[in-house]
């Protein structure tokens, strides 16, 4: 006698929830046939590439056009009764059926938005049905790592008004022997440099992902105060070191460089000098974008110069797209990229990109979007896929450290097998 399939789903639901930013997003709820129910909320970035997956918003009035209606009804009228009945366990099944119903090349017309969401909540709801936290679920029998954090300390180019013109400056504490120790050391950090930013009469409040607003008249002094709050913390001998994100197509096309706090136009070659001069001069060991995504000449350039003393990541140049990924070691440019879930669209096509790069040799950060919610998933991708990074944005808001949080249950969870990435997942030599 054939036994029912209690991981069959029986139910999807979709509903306008809001982001960290207090915009619309998509939740999607799954109900599976043992009764589990598992959820997902789709992210949002406000710095995004031109080949990640499309957000579907209204753009009617209300809410500023960010409207997410269109994309919780494709949920309900076409997602919905293409999924009911299948078994939540075969996850990349589910995805090609996601990929097939949209039909676009960029999940343009669902949205991408509708389909991570879905995406997420089938993987949540299938863990949830075999009764393990989703880190456990994913690794199985394999063993993992807690993943090194990457932590913005100041917020800038998109997420902050673009006051200055990099996006992220943060700190790995790759000196950090746990999870634990590793927020901790970022904590002083964090609080060193607000201290700082209030002693010389620049603390404005934070930016969009929870680092402090950039009150600052170049580039470069971000830099110099973030270097004396990391000596202020008490940090020294390479104890916390210092990652950036450029986010150089927010200000470059075409191999032309225009930062607006440097008062002049760059060539690609002068520009990659100036990273380079930065490198030379701070505790910096890894960059993310640091051309924009349309020079690729430019972040091969930039690759071989860098050698093997920084990781360079691709974000915007590789959008979490395996075959992106495969072209891009090819060429030899970047030497690790970010995973952001909701720009590939789906679990599976995530976890792609992953692999690749991990075949490559490619470090992996798995990583969250500046429109963020309560959602703890991307804690759990990072470990349960063993990937060694995790970016979340900074060390304050509550759709921040609910991720952060997060890692300190698994890292319990883990007991005496818990064991901290650190130094050495960096792509160093």
């Amino acid at each position: 006698m054939n036994q029912p399939n209690t991981n069959r789903i029986t139910k999807i639901h979709a509903r306008r929830i809001w982001d960290s930013r207090g915009r619309p997003t998509v939740e999607v709820e799954v109900q599976l046939a043992d009764g589990s129910i598992g959820r997902g909320i789709a992210p949002a970035g406000a710095s995004t590439g031109s080949n990640e997956a499309v957000e579907l918003r209204d753009r009617e009035q209300a809410f500023g056009g960010y409207g997410v209606d269109r994309a919780v009804a494709n949920v309900v009228r076409e997602i919905a009764p293409a999924l009911l009945g299948m078994d939540a366990r075969e996850q990349r099944q589910i995805d090609e059926q996601l990929i097939a119903l949209d039909g676009t090349p960029n999940k343009s017309r669902l949205g991408g938005n509708a389909l991570i969401a879905s995406s997420m909540a089938v993987l949540d709801a299938a863990a949830k049905s075999a009764g393990l936290p989703l880190w456990k679920y994913l690794a199985g029998d394999e063993p993992v790592t807690l993943p090194l954090p990457e932590i913005q300390i100041f917020g800038g180019g998109a997420h902050a008004g673009r006051r200055v013109d990099i996006q992220d400056f943060l700190v790995m504490p790759v000196g950090a022997s746990s999870m634990d120790e590793a927020l901790a050391m970022v904590a002083e950090v964090y609080r060193a440099a607000g201290q700082l930013m209030a002693d010389a009469g620049k603390r404005a409040g934070v930016a969009d992902e929870g680092g402090w607003w950039p009150d600052f008249d170049g580039n470069e002094d971000a830099l110099q105060m973030l270097a004396r709050a990391i000596d202020k913390a008490g940090y020294r001998n390479g104890e916390v070191v210092i990652s950036l994100d450029i986010a150089a197509s927010e200000f470059g096309r075409d191999g032309i460089y225009r930062p607006s706090l440097e008062g002049r136009d760059f060539t690609t070659d002068e520009w990659i000098d100036v990273l380079l001069g930065w490198v030379a001069k701070y505790p910096i060991l890894s960059i993310e974008d640091p051309v924009a995504e349309d020079d690729t000449a430019g972040m091969i350039a930039f690759t071989r110069a860098a050698g093997t003393s920084i990781q360079v990541i691709g974000d915007d140049f590789l959008v979490t797209n395996a075959q992106r990924v495969r072209d891009a070691a090819a060429a030899h440019a970047c030497n690790a990229v970010l995973i952001k879930p909701n720009q590939a669209g789906t679990i599976s096509e995530t976890l792609d990109a992953l692999n690749a790069a991990k075949s490559l040799g490619y470090s992996t950060i798995v990583s969250a979007r500046s429109g963020e919610s309560e959602c703890i998933m991307i804690s759990h991708l990072s470990v349960g896929w063993n990937a060694g990074q995790l970016k979340v944005g900074s060390f304050a808001r509550s759709e921040r450290m609910a991720k952060w949080n997060e890692l300190l249950r698994i890292e319990e969870a883990l007991g005496g097998a818990a064991r901290y990435a650190g130094l050495g997942v960096l792509p160093l030599k």
